[in-house]
């Protein structure tokens, strides 16, 4: 190796040993960054707190940073943000009392749907069968006379 590359290699491994780690994406960004995107604004309607470029919002949203590096639970600033502005914060509703048919309801029309479904093709596969017993002829004995009586018979009406 010469003299330039030696150089510069031990400048890399340099910068490389002063150089501090770079946070993981984990530890830069808490909880209060995932709250923010879980929560609806109660300032811009339909939008996440994360998404509304509201200052009340940015304000909102400092105040969850703060709140994280005191040492708040998320649950414990969650209810209180619910506490604030109502159930229409949560993106989702609780699962509990009337909130619980939105869990409850898509559960039972999947099955509603499901067995009817399966009635309806239990049914067609039952007149399929029953079209196709009585579409086909019973083992009966044949219509017409046999080969060698045909024979016969063709043999009569030539000597005639």
């Amino acid at each position: 190796m010469t003299a330039a590359g030696l150089r510069a290699a031990a400048l890399l491994a340099l910068a490389l040993w002063i150089a501090p780690p770079a946070p993981a994406a984990t530890e830069a960004e808490g909880w209060s960054y995932d709250l923010a995107h879980e929560l609806m604004s109660p300032y811009c309607p339909g939008r996440t707190l994360a998404e509304c470029p509201s200052e009340k919002a940015d304000t909102l949203r400092m105040w969850l940073h703060v709140q994280e590096a005191s040492g708040r639970p998320v649950d414990e600033v969650t209810a209180e943000l619910v506490e604030r502005f109502g159930d229409g914060i949560l993106s989702a509703p609780r699962p509990e009392g009337f909130g619980l048919m939105a869990y409850i309801v898509p559960v039972l029309a999947f099955v509603a749907g499901g067995a009817v479904w399966w009635i309806f093709v239990r049914r067609q596969t039952r007149e399929a069968r029953e079209v196709a017993t009585v579409a086909r002829p019973a083992a009966a004995a044949p219509a017409g006379p046999s080969d060698a009586e045909l024979e016969r018979l063709v043999d009569d009406e030539l000597s005639r």
